[in-house]
């Protein structure tokens, strides 16, 4: 759960990475960081929080060159501190080299375990670190050689940008393309990202895809291409069009908006129910909830208000109010919802326990009945991928039955999205394989054999 921008031959490149970074936001609020090359000199600067609390007109005038690559960063490998903020800068034989990742690697502990034993010595507790050892290790003497060394050896989810001292800047997707990593330009710039959200607000133009297994290579000669020697089936993530992507943004050749909308009128087929009014659950939920309402008939209307102030950091009075951490998010509107048969839609259901306090919250606002819809198959399975979910003991989907559920949020009705009807809102080659996406934490079918560590807890999770 991370973003990438990186940009390429532009006289205020930091500053443009500052913008892509914010229109990546989403994708990651724990760190932010960026490294700018100048003159054979990389400069980083990383801290904790939010991109506009990271970084001020001061701190990026301290970042001068025409190349910069950025990071905003949730964990799903390594903890939530400042010495795992990326990107990462390493000095090693070859120079100096900076690395940004989206992604998670599955066999990460074993390869540290085995660097280690030769003498490697990690700063980080991130999987991404293991990249940069791989390299440093590598018999080739050019920088995309030793990439290419690396990626040989690790198996798992990479959407990578890499930018040298001599300012050359790498961008990589794994051959499963998992993760998006999307080129564009800006006039004479060339630009690299995780989404394509981000090149609108830079005013930039996208270029296309950077294809599963691809190697972009951007310097002062102009942009070249490679493949890197490995061939797998595609499996990008299907969640990046549930939830985890902007809905402006276009993934995997596809408009996120549209998908999201298409699977509220799939599940407006598969679950009608008879009620007055369909709220979504703020932001994610109202693409979704749109095409429930318009496939369903039933009048849309925002009955849950979502505050856009509550930081990752809270008082909570002693004397707890009930429901405290959702009610800072999430109001009801108690003139959309009083006396209503409501039908709320959200886009997932983890451990159930938000839905339960919505549907509370709805019924003390005065909603007559709370009909629950998810737009989204049961998650039953973790993500090894680079989604920060839950292990699976902690999913309430992988040890309970609908109706279970249903009565544990205290909703009227419980309702998911079939994977079928998933396949077909986001445009599968085939709805019942789901071929070329990735839908593991649906269906626990891992498309990329997982490491010891994640086999191990999963067999002690196994219900």
């Amino acid at each position: 759960m991370c973003g990438v921008f990186g940009i390429h031959g532009h006289d205020e490149a930091a500053n443009i990475a500052y913008l892509g970074m914010h229109a990546l936001q989403h994708r990651g609020q724990e760190s932010a960081g960026l490294v700018a090359a100048d003159e054979g000199k990389l400069r980083r600067h990383v801290a904790m929080g939010l991109v506009s609390d990271a970084f001020n007109r001061d701190v990026l005038a301290k970042l001068p060159g025409t190349t910069a690559i950025g990071h905003v960063r949730y964990s799903t490998a390594g903890s939530s501190e400042l010495r795992n903020a990326q990107p990462f800068l390493f000095e090693y034989a070859g120079g100096s080299v900076s690395i940004a990742h989206n992604g998670n690697l599955v066999n990460a502990g074993e390869l540290r375990a085995e660097l280690e034993a030769q003498g490697s010595i990690f700063q980080t507790s991130s999987d991404t670190e293991v990249i940069v050892h791989l390299m440093a290790k590598a018999p080739q003497p050019d920088i995309v050689g030793k990439l290419v060394h690396a990626l040989k050896r690790v198996r798992g989810a990479y959407s990578l940008i890499l930018l040298t001292s001599d300012g050359k800047m790498i961008g990589v997707r794994d051959p499963n393309g998992f993760r998006p990593l999307v080129l564009g330009r800006l006039k004479d710039a060339y630009v690299l990202s995780s989404e394509t959200c981000s090149f609108d607000l830079i005013e930039g133009d996208l270029l296309r895809e950077v294809e599963p297994g691809e190697i972009v290579i951007v310097e002062k000669g102009g942009m070249t291409s490679q493949k890197l020697p490995e061939i797998a089936e595609r499996t990008f993530c299907v969640f990046e069009h549930v939830y985890f992507a902007r809905p402006d943004s276009l993934v995997n050749g596809k408009s996120v908006y549209r998908a999201r909308e298409k699977m509220g009128m799939k599940l407006a087929q598969e679950a009608p129910v008879e009620a007055d009014v369909v709220i979504p659950v703020p932001d994610s939920g109202v693409p979704a909830a749109v095409g429930y309402a318009k496939e369903s008939g039933i009048p849309f209307e925002l009955g849950l208000i979502r505050s856009h102030y509550v930081g990752r950091t809270f008082i909570e009075p002693q004397d707890s109010i009930r429901h405290f951490g959702v009610r800072l998010k999430l109001s009801p509107v108690r003139s959309v919802v009083d006396g209503k048969r409501v039908v709320v839609v959200d886009d997932s259901l983890v451990r159930g326990t938000t839905s339960r306090k919505i549907v509370k919250m709805l019924r003390n606002a005065g909603a007559k009945e709370v009909h629950l819809r998810i737009s989204a198959p049961p998650t039953t399975h973790p993500c090894y991928y680079g989604i920060d979910t839950p292990t699976r003991s902690e999913l309430v989907a992988a040890s309970h039955t609908i109706d279970e559920i249903n009565t544990y949020v205290t909703s009227d009705s419980l309702s998911y999205l079939s994977h079928e009807g998933m396949m077909q809102a986001v445009g599968s080659a085939n709805e019942k394989t789901g071929q070329g996406y990735c839908s593991a934490c649906f269906t626990g079918k891992y498309p990329v054999q997982l490491g010891t560590d994640q086999l191990v807890t999963l067999r002690r999770a196994r219900v």
